[in-house]
Parts: structure tokens; C-alpha cells; sequence
């Protein structure tokens, strides 16, 4: 092991550019050869087997680190991790969603009762044009009109309070 180690270690060392890897190669290339030893052929130089066995633990290694998440990031591959968009929305977003909220029921509240309900009905509590005829007691398309003329007055309210 000492009279080959140079030459393994030097071996993966250039391959990896990673003395840690390098060297973790290099013990698992003994390990295996001393585990297979009684497959070497002696008409080759037991160097040559050894460098063998290494290059295929380095393509293992190298597999291995393909499949997986894991990867090196040079400082300018972290930069772009970094620029990755977060859509948890800030303290000002939720205070302005907040406030455009509250906006819009104020506005919602100018509609008449009949077209509130519909707002209401569709919009927060999410019903079904059928469940809201039910509810209301009126043919569907008289629940669409509804909603339709509701929408239109709202967007005019909508428009005048703006400017």
C-alpha cells in the first residue's frame, strides 16, 4: 500500500481536484483490491489494476453526484440560487391586500342588497351558479344576470372612487 499510494492518490487528485475525494478514493481502490486480490492477473502491472479500479470508483462517484441534488456551486452559481423568487408575501403586501380588501367591501356596499348577495355568494363564499339559485330562490340565468349587471356597477363604483 505505501510503495502505491503515491501513485493512485496522485492519479484521482488530478481527476478530483479535491484532496478529500482523492483521498477517499484512494482508501476505497486498496479496499477493493485487497478484497478482489484474487482476481488480479499477473501479466499486468498490479500499478495498472489498481489505477482501474480507482478510475471506476471515480466514475461511480461521479454518477452518484450526477442523480443526486447535490452539486458544487462556485460563488457565482450561489449568487443565482439566491436571486430564486419568494412568493410568501411581505408585511407591506398582506397590509396592502388588507386594505384593497376592506376598499373593495366598502364599494361592494353601495351595490344594492340583491346584488350584494350575489357578490357575496359567488365571490367569498364561492358558491356554484347553481347552488346560488337555490340559495336565492331564482333560475340560473337570472342569478347570472345578476352577477353580470353586479360586476358592472361595482367596476363603475370601482372607477369613481379612483380618480
Amino acid at each position: 500500500m505505501d510503495f502505491y499510494w503515491g501513485s493512485v492518490y496522485g492519479y484521482q487528485l488530478k481527476n478530483t481536484g479535491n484532496e478529500n475525494d482523492a483521498e477517499d478514493i484512494t482508501i476505497q481502490t486498496f479496499a477493493k483490491a485487497f478484497n478482489k486480490i484474487h482476481l488480479y492477473n499477473e501479466e499486468y502491472e498490479f500499478n495498472t489494476w489498481l489505477i482501474a479500479i480507482s478510475k471506476n470508483l471515480y466514475q461511480d462517484l461521479i454518477r452518484k453526484r450526477k442523480s443526486s441534488i447535490q452539486f458544487k456551486a462556485s460563488t457565482a452559481d450561489e449568487d443565482k440560487i439566491y436571486d430564486i423568487v419568494d412568493d410568501t408575501p411581505s408585511p407591506e403586501d398582506k397590509i396592502i391586500k388588507e386594505q384593497n380588501l376592506a376598499k373593495l367591501l366598502r364599494d361592494i356596499k353601495k351595490l344594492k342588497p340583491k346584488y350584494q348577495e350575489v357578490i357575496n355568494l359567488r365571490f367569498f363564499q364561492e358558491l356554484s351558479y347553481k347552488e346560488i339559485s337555490s340559495h336565492i330562490d331564482e333560475p340560473i340565468n337570472n342569478v347570472k344576470v345578476k352577477l353580470l349587471r353586479a360586476k358592472k356597477l361595482l367596476a363603475e363604483i370601482i372607477k369613481k372612487s379612483d380618480v
